[in-house]
């Protein structure tokens, strides 16, 4: 499994999914300070998941309608 990791997401939460053997790419590490527009549009390019606490990605998929291959948005 492969996922792409938003810069809201804890870098700790990052850590440990690699550690369970899933690929995850990381807005933070390859396009820091990245708009929510373009995270979606790498999303997309890469066919990934976004894994997201920054319920924006809602706006942007529902209101506006934006194309995505799916949010997991994660709250704690």
């Amino acid at each position: 499994m492969e996922l792409i990791a938003d810069e809201s997401v804890d870098f700790g939460i990052i850590r440990l999914f690699r550690k369970r053997g899933i690929i995850v790419f990381s807005i933070t590490e390859d396009f820091p300070q990245a708009d929510d527009t373009k995270v979606l549009e790498i999303a997309n390019g890469k066919a990934l998941l976004l894994l997201t606490e920054d319920k924006d990605f809602g706006e942007l998929a529902y209101r506006l309608k934006l194309h995505h291959k799916g949010i997991l948005l994660i709250r704690f």
